[in-house]
């Protein structure tokens, strides 16, 4: 019986692990939190980004991006994270982004990561350019 308690209790710590608040990345990461401007880390604590915020401030405010690309033009070269809900046929979420991956003896996707007919869907798109935010674009 204990046994059963343990590994319940270590699941359900490995569940709640995937769902990091603004709260627990700001406990992971008190120095970048700290040298933010008072007025950027309300904004944080919100889960919300701003013109000006660095890498680790957005990862703060919004964690890990789902996926990272480049874009380079004349105007020099911008890093565009992107943070995606996958849906079903029908528009509802069936997941949202990274942290619904896993690492099961080896580099596999969860079972519904191959759900049928499933769409990806940008919900929030933050673009640097030397280091810093240019633009926020999200759903409304």
């Amino acid at each position: 019986m204990k046994r059963i308690s343990l590994v319940v209790t270590l699941l359900t710590g490995i569940l709640l692990a995937g769902c990091a608040t603004p709260e627990s990345r700001i406990k992971q990461n008190p120095a970048a939190f700290d040298r933010a401007t008072p007025a950027q880390q309300e904004l944080i604590k919100q889960g919300k980004v701003d013109i000006g915020f660095d890498t680790e401030l957005v990862e703060l405010a919004l964690g890990v991006p789902d996926r990272t690309r480049e874009k380079i033009d004349a105007n020099g070269k911008e890093v565009i994270w992107s943070y995606v809900n996958y849906e079903g046929p029908d528009g509802v979420i069936l997941y949202r982004g990274w942290y619904h991956r896993g690492y099961w003896a080896g580099p596999h996707y969860a079972y519904f990561a191959d759900y049928p007919n499933r769409r990806e869907r940008e919900r929030f798109r933050v673009v640097f350019k030397d280091g810093r935010v240019i633009q926020v674009e999200q759903e409304t």
